[in-house]
C-alpha cells in the first residue's frame, strides 16, 4: 500500500472476527486500504486508541470497548464506525453523531435468524413436539400421548407483537403467509405501513387480551422498560404463549415468573435480567414444563454471522468511494433503537 491508503482500524476480538469474517471478507477488506488488526485475542480501551491512529474507517463488534465521547478529538480523520453487530446505542456516544462521525450497523442482517427463532418457538408450543416426544421416550402410550398433548394450527391464532423495527416486521413477514391475524403494537407504525405489511394495528392491553401468541420486540427505551408487568400479565388468556427474544429490561422478570408458576400461561425466553443465566435460577427448574428457555440465541446462526460481517466491509468501500451507506444509522435514529 502506498501513503496515501486509507487506514481501516480492526476493532473485533479474535472470536468476533473468526464468527463475522470468511475469507472472501478479509481479502476484500485488505483491497480497501491499510487494514490494522489487533494483536491480542481480546481487546481494551486501549488498544481501540492505538488502532483508530490515523484510522478513516474502523469495523466494530461485540466486544469491541464503547467509544470515549471525546473519541473524535483524538481521531479527527476517523469518518465510519461500520458496527457488525445490532444497536450502537452503548457503543457510540451521541457526541459522535454531533461531531460528525457516521455509524452504520448491520441489524437488519440479524433480523431474519429471530424471526426464524420466534416462529419455531411458536410452532414448537402450537404442536408441543417436543412433549410428544417426551413422552414417547418415557414410556407413554401411543394413543394416549397424542390424546394429551393438544394440537393446534399457528395459521389459526392471533399473534401480538411488540415493536415493528427490523426483527417485528422479519416475524410479521414469516407469519403473515400461515394465515395468522397479527396485531402489531408500535406508536411509529401508521395504518398505511400495517396495511403493506397484512397486520393490524392494536393498543398494547386490547392486543395482550386477544392474542394466544405474545412476541417482543420492542427497544429498551425510558417508556418501554418494565413495560409488561403483572397488569399486563394479567390480561393474557389462558395457555397463551409468551415469547421475549427482545430485552428483559421490557418484562417485569418476576411477576413473568409468578405467572409461568401458575401455570396459566407458557413462555419461550431467550433474554433475562442476569446473563449467564445463574445455575441456580427458577428458570432452569425442570419442574417448569411451560417454559423454553435458551441462551440468548435467537439472533446467532452462520450465516447471518457473516452476512453482518460482509454488509459493514460493504459499507466502508461504499465511504471510501463516495457512495451512500445502506445501513446508516442517524441521530435521530439513536434514541428509538433497541
Amino acid at each position: 500500500m502506498n501513503d496515501q491508503a486509507p487506514v481501516i482500524a480492526v476493532l473485533l476480538t479474535e472470536k468476533t472476527r473468526r464468527m463475522m469474517l470468511d475469507d472472501a471478507a478479509i481479502a476484500q477488506l485488505n483491497a480497501l486500504g491499510e487494514v490494522r488488526w489487533p494483536t491480542a485475542a481480546t481487546i481494551d480501551a486501549a488498544d481501540v486508541d492505538q488502532l483508530l491512529q490515523g484510522a478513516t474507517a474502523c469495523l466494530t463488534g461485540w466486544g469491541t470497548p464503547p467509544f470515549d465521547p471525546a473519541a473524535r478529538q483524538r481521531h479527527p480523520h476517523l469518518a465510519l464506525v461500520a458496527h457488525s453487530a445490532g444497536s450502537v446505542r452503548t457503543l457510540v456516544p451521541a457526541r459522535l453523531f454531533d461531531d460528525g462521525i457516521r455509524v452504520t450497523h448491520a441489524a437488519s442482517k440479524i433480523a431474519a435468524s429471530v424471526a426464524e427463532f420466534v416462529v419455531a418457538e411458536a410452532l414448537l408450543a402450537m404442536r408441543g413436539i417436543h412433549r410428544l416426544h417426551h413422552q414417547l421416550r418415557n414410556g407413554g402410550e401411543w394413543l394416549d400421548v397424542r390424546a394429551a398433548v393438544p394440537q393446534r394450527l399457528l395459521g389459526a391464532r392471533t399473534v401480538g407483537i411488540v415493536g415493528a423495527g427490523y426483527v417485528g416486521r422479519a416475524v410479521m413477514r414469516l407469519l403473515v403467509p400461515f394465515g395468522c391475524r397479527v396485531l402489531v403494537v408500535d406508536p411509529f407504525l401508521d395504518d398505511s405501513e400495517a396495511a403493506a405489511l397484512g397486520v393490524f394495528r392494536a393498543g398494547l392491553h386490547d392486543m395482550l387480551a386477544q392474542a394466544d401468541v405474545v412476541s417482543l420486540h420492542a427497544p429498551v427505551l425510558p417508556e418501554t422498560r418494565r413495560m409488561i408487568g403483572a397488569r399486563e400479565l394479567a390480561l393474557l388468556r389462558p395457555g397463551t404463549l409468551f415469547i421475549n427474544t427482545a430485552r428483559a429490561e421490557l418484562v417485569d422478570e418476576a411477576a413473568l415468573l409468578a405467572e409461568i408458576r401458575s401455570g396459566r400461561i407458557e413462555a419461550a425466553l431467550d433474554v433475562f435480567d442476569n446473563e449467564p443465566l445463574p445455575p441456580d435460577s427458577p428458570f432452569r427448574d425442570p419442574a417448569l414444563a411451560n417454559v423454553t428457555i435458551s441462551p440468548h440465541a435467537a439472533g446467532h446462526t452462520e450465516e447471518a454471522h457473516f452476512a453482518q460481517g460482509q454488509a459493514m466491509v460493504d459499507e466502508i468501500g461504499r465511504l471510501l468511494r463516495g457512495e451512500p451507506l445502506h445501513h446508516e444509522v442517524s441521530r435521530a435514529m439513536l434514541d428509538r433503537m433497541a
